[in-house]
C-alpha cells in the first residue's frame, strides 16, 4: 500500500504524467510486490529555474531531474529489492527524460506498520486479521 510522491522538474505535462505513473506502477508492482489497487500517487511540478543541484537550476544546466519518495511498510522488502527499485526507476525516468541530471533521487521510506495505513486502519491490524 505504498504512497508515492513524485516531483518533476519542468512545466506540467499531462502525458508525461501519465508515463511516469504508469511506469512507476509497474515497476512497484513488479519489483517490491505491491498491489496496484492500494498504489496512490501524486505529480508535482517544480520550474527548473526554482530546481538547483549544486548552485545552479535546471534550467542553468540545462537539465531535468525527479525527485521520488515511496513510504512503504518496514519489513516488506529486503535490501537487494530496494536497490533494484532505485537504479530502475532512475533507469526508467532516465529513458523518459533523456536530459536527467544524475542527482535526482529516489527515497524508500520505511513506514512503521503500526503507523502507517490507509482506509483508517493500520498496516499492523491488517497483518493481524491475516493471521500472518
Amino acid at each position: 500500500m505504498p504512497h508515492v510522491v513524485i516531483h518533476l522538474s519542468g512545466q506540467p505535462d499531462a502525458r508525461l504524467t501519465r508515463q511516469v505513473v504508469e511506469q512507476v506502477n509497474t515497476l512497484t508492482q513488479e519489483i517490491l510486490g505491491k498491489q496496484l489497487p492500494v498504489i496512490a500517487a501524486t505529480v508535482q511540478y517544480i520550474p527548473a529555474d526554482q530546481w538547483f543541484i549544486g548552485g545552479q537550476t535546471l534550467a542553468e544546466l540545462g537539465k531535468s531531474a525527479f525527485h521520488l519518495d515511496i513510504s512503504i511498510t518496514d519489513e516488506t522488502n529486503t535490501k537487494g529489492e530496494k536497490a533494484r527499485y532505485l537504479k530502475a526507476v532512475f533507469d526508467a525516468m532516465a529513458r523518459l527524460r533523456p536530459d536527467l541530471h544524475e542527482v535526482s533521487y529516489v527515497y524508500l521510506i520505511d513506514a512503521r506498520a503500526a503507523a502507517y495505513g490507509y482506509g483508517g486502519r493500520t498496516q499492523e491490524f491488517r497483518h493481524q486479521q491475516a493471521g500472518v
